[in-house]
């Protein structure tokens, strides 16, 4: 009887590691999986970089266009002070 129930545990823990290895079309396929991930990873982050130097550029331009505006302003209410005098 204990020889049958080690017999039996066995099988079973021989069933499970053989169930944990993968076939070589099955470790192929995880490695085009993590591949794609990885590609996928590496354009998000393009794009990302992209989109965080398209969002400064117009940051700058709105600044300089501020700048603009206030000195328009400022030379308006300096004529017209200097004006009204």
């Amino acid at each position: 009887m204990k020889k049958l129930l080690m017999i039996g545990s066995a099988l079973v823990l021989g069933l499970g590691v053989t169930a944990c290895n993968k076939s070589p079309a099955e470790a192929s396929a995880d490695s085009q999986a993590d591949a794609v991930e990885a590609s996928g990873d590496t354009a998000a982050d393009q794009l990302n970089s992209q989109a965080d130097a398209v969002e400064a550029s117009a940051d700058s331009q709105a600044d300089a266009i501020k700048d603009q505006a206030d000195t328009a302003a400022d030379t308006t209410t300096t004529t017209t002070a200097t004006t009204t005098k």
